[in-house]
């Protein structure tokens, strides 16, 4: 691990003695970022649609996965 030069070091204020490694807290309606693959016939289409809206893809792509989550509980 490389020595960091004074300029970068923490101020002594700061206080991380009780931190926690990877100990993330993501609010229920924040948006995440997740990196995803799909077919390019498959993601044109979802951008064309999105524009016609006039909506972002992450809204009208969390809107159809909403839609196919609740009729996947409606069907168990």
């Amino acid at each position: 691990m490389n020595n960091p030069s004074n300029d970068d070091e923490i101020p002594a204020e700061i206080d991380f003695s009780q931190a926690k490694r990877r100990a993330h807290h993501i609010p229920d309606q924040a948006a995440t970022f997740m990196p995803t693959s799909i077919e390019r016939s498959v993601g044109e289409y979802f951008s064309d649609k999105a524009e016609r809206r006039g909506i972002g893809l992450s809204e009208l792509l969390t809107d159809v996965l909403r839609r196919e989550i609740k009729i996947n509980e409606a069907l168990k």
